[in-house]
C-alpha cells in the first residue's frame, strides 16, 4: 500500500516540461504542453479535412466530415431546446477536445483531465457560458429574477448553484479519470500481466469517451435551464 500511495502522490504532482527564461523564469508544466499539442493536432486536422470544400460534387472526404458534424449536432441537439442550438458548436468542440484528452492514455500520454486545474477551467468556461445564455435570452433583469424562482425563499440556494454546478462538473470529470488510474494500479499489484492491458482499453477508451459525453451532456442541460 505504501508503494500505491507513492504512485498516487507522483500522479498528483504535475512535472514541469520546460521553463521560459523571462524574469525569474516561467515554469510550463506537462499538462499545458500536452493541451497545446492536442489543440495544435485538432487545428491541423481541421485545416487538412476542410481543405477544398465545395458546394457541388463534394468529395468523399467532405461527405465524411459533413456526416460527422451532423452526427455531433444530432447527438447534442436532441437534448437541447431550439433556442440552445446556437451553443452546439462550442459543446461539440469541448466534446472532441475531451474525448481526445481522455483517450490519449492509450498511447502512454498523461491525460490533461488528470490535472484538476484543467477540469476546473473547463467547468468554469461551461458555467460562464450557461450564465451568458441566460442573460442573452432573458436580459439582465430576467436573469436576476430567475434566482427567485420558483419562490423567493429559494434565492440563496439558487445562488449557491453557481458554485455547486461548476464544482460538480470538474470533480466528476477529474474524479473518474483519476479513479481509473487508482484501479489500474491496484490491478497491476495483484495481476501484473494480461488483465491490466484489457482494463486499460476500457478505462482509457470507453470510459474516457463516456466521461467526455457526460460533461457536455450536463452542460447542455444547464444551458436549457438557463434559456427556458
Amino acid at each position: 500500500m505504501n508503494s500505491l500511495a507513492e504512485e498516487l502522490q507522483k500522479e498528483l504532482e504535475i512535472p514541469t516540461a520546460f521553463t521560459i527564461p523571462v524574469g525569474g523564469g516561467i515554469a510550463v508544466n506537462q499538462t499545458v504542453v500536452i493541451t497545446w499539442g492536442i489543440i495544435a493536432f485538432l487545428f491541423a486536422l481541421i485545416l487538412i479535412l476542410t481543405r477544398g470544400f465545395v458546394t457541388q460534387n463534394p468529395t468523399k472526404r467532405q461527405v465524411a466530415v459533413e456526416a460527422f458534424v451532423t452526427w455531433i449536432e444530432n447527438l447534442l441537439g436532441g437534448n437541447m431546446d431550439e433556442k440552445s442550438h446556437r451553443y452546439i458548436p462550442y459543446l461539440g468542440s469541448v466534446l472532441i477536445f475531451l474525448a481526445i484528452s481522455n483517450i490519449i492514455g492509450i498511447f502512454d500520454i498523461a491525460p490533461p483531465t488528470k490535472d484538476l486545474r484543467t477540469t476546473v477551467a473547463l467547468a468554469l468556461m461551461s458555467i460562464v457560458l450557461v450564465q451568458i445564455a441566460g442573460i442573452r435570452e432573458h436580459h439582465v433583469g430576467g436573469w436576476l429574477k430567475g434566482f427567485a424562482k420558483p419562490i423567493a425563499v429559494m434565492t440563496p440556494m439558487n445562488i449557491l448553484e453557481l458554485i455547486i454546478k461548476p464544482l460538480s462538473l470538474c470533480m466528476r470529470l477529474f474524479g473518474n479519470v483519476f479513479a481509473a488510474f487508482v484501479i489500474m494500479e491496484l490491478v497491476k499489484m495483484v495481476i501484473p500481466v494480461g488483465i491490466p492491458a484489457a482494463l486499460s482499453l476500457y478505462f482509457d477508451l470507453f470510459d474516457g469517451l463516456l466521461q467526455a459525453y457526460v460533461f457536455v451532456f450536463l452542460t447542455s442541460l444547464y444551458i436549457n435551464e438557463a434559456v427556458e
